[in-house]
């Protein structure tokens, strides 16, 4: 099947054929395509049971805790998270480990036929063929049918009622915070991108939600009523107690949907996890018969011990500390900023930033002003990535040109960061994915030698 063919050059043949498609961040809102790939193959979608994730912040990590919970029971386990910080077999993965790439290939070759009896259906209708989120989550879907797994948590690609991972019916929705990002997709209210987001809800599930502003919780429990079993929103059904941060992580008590549970330790920075946890609980016992009974402690402890998320608040590197943080909205970037100052007592900081085009740039660089001592300006390996002069130019007006510099890429910015703190500082490497991504492959290159 892999004709000779390297696990580089397979995963590269997978790369070059989905990039050819329209690019991930040109998401188109239709639904039927992704429907019409998955019914040719069978529904492979139907053929384990799902926990469906959305939300603005905080789904990704959301979406790892559950997955690690539910694998501690003994179930084989599917995650299918976006985008990837290094290689693309990152987002499908099968017991908390990227897909091989032997498979993920053999996978991918066996739907490449239906992918292109889809694409020419499509292109004969006067339509654009599968973009590449289609096409991946398509891929993602027989993938986890092929492994198999007993239960796939789903983290939405972007909104949720026409997002190509909707055409799986989850037994459990699930909403981390929702606020503004992707305005020109989704809407340029809160009201409108809970509408989009709330199109994951399905007859007959579970819906868990942390807690929401007032015209994102009214969407949330109106088509509850409407189509769902039950809504359980943070601070009225569940909530977290108590928590506790030092350098290896948090310590909480949660009060939750089915009891009680005292002192939990998950090994991640930032207060705000603890509430990404609790919402993870709330949606794994609603996962085992409608939050009747209590986690098992030894199953939970053990779980949430094991719990990794990777390039949120990561540190990678000591004297200085190299913090890694995949915020890329204001929403993202005020929660990096409180973390800077609550869980790593406001060290001297200095960033290194790159933001995408499409994203609401000088409302992360208010956010962070505040707790950076002066930002180094870069662009990331994204082809959307805003060139860093015209970043510099913004920041000069929230910073002031004194604090503010640039540097050509993220290997550049870090070793230029380096000269601007202390050994007792911090660098905050932050505001794209890919740039953390970036910082991340430079990482294990100087591992590897």
């Amino acid at each position: 099947m892999n004709q000779g063919l390297t696990e580089l050059e397979m995963i590269r043949y997978i790369e070059t054929s989905l990039m050819a498609r329209v690019p991930e961040h040109k998401l188109r809102p239709r639904l039927e395509p992704t429907r019409r790939a998955v019914e040719l193959l069978g529904d492979p979608q139907k053929m384990y049971r799902v926990v469906h994730i959305t939300g603005t912040n905080g789904k990704t990590t959301t979406t790892r805790i559950i997955e690690r919970i539910l694998r501690e029971f003994g179930l084989r386990t599917g995650r299918f998270t976006s985008p990837h910080l290094i290689e693309l077999n990152e987002r499908i993965a099968i017991d908390g480990e990227p897909i091989e790439t032997q498979k993920f290939y053999e996978v991918f070759k066996d739907i490449e036929p239906v992918l292109e009896i889809v694409d020419q259906e499509l292109l004969a209708a006067g339509d654009l063929r599968l973009t590449f989120f289609e096409a991946l989550a398509v891929l993602g879907f027989a993938c986890f049918a092929e492994a198999p797994v007993d239960v796939l948590v789903l983290e939405v690609g972007m909104g949720g009622e026409w997002d190509s991972t909707n055409v799986a019916d989850g037994d459990v929705a699930v909403f981390s915070p929702i606020d503004l990002d992707h305005i020109e997709r989704l809407g340029s209210t809160i009201k409108e991108i809970a509408t989009t987001k709330s199109g994951i809800i399905k007859p007959g599930s579970a819906v868990v939600s942390s807690m929401q502003k007032p015209e994102a919780l009214a969407v949330l429990k109106d088509k509850t009523a409407a189509v769902a079993d039950s809504f359980d929103v943070y601070g009225e059904n569940f909530e977290v107690t108590s928590v506790s941060e030092d350098h290896v992580g948090i310590t909480f008590s949660l009060k939750s949907l089915a009891g009680e549970y005292e002192n939990l330790f998950i090994p991640l920075h930032g207060k705000y996890q603890a509430e990404n946890a609790a919402l993870a609980i709330a949606a794994v016992e609603q996962f085992f018969g409608s939050a009747q009974n209590a986690l098992p402690d030894a199953i939970l402890r053990s779980a949430l011990a094991d719990v990794t998320s990777p390039g949120r608040l990561q540190i990678i590197d000591k004297r200085p500390t190299v913090l890694l943080d995949a915020a890329h909205n204001p929403h993202g970037a005020r929660s990096l900023a409180q973390s800077i100052i609550h869980s790593f007592g406001s060290p001297e900081a200095v960033g290194v930033l790159s933001v995408l085009a499409d994203k609401d740039a000088r409302g992360v660089l208010e956010a962070l002003e505040p707790v950076l001592l002066e930002i180094i300006l870069t662009e990331s390996s994204s082809i959307r990535a805003t060139n860093s002069a015209e970043l510099a130019d913004l920041a000069k007006e929230i910073f002031g040109p004194e604090r503010v510099s640039t540097a050509a890429n993220v290997a550049e910015g870090w070793t230029l960061a380096k000269t601007k703190v202390s050994q007792e500082g911090m660098i905050v490497i932050s505001g794209s994915v890919t740039l953390v991504g970036d910082a991340l492959k430079l990482k294990q290159q100087e591992a590897n030698g």
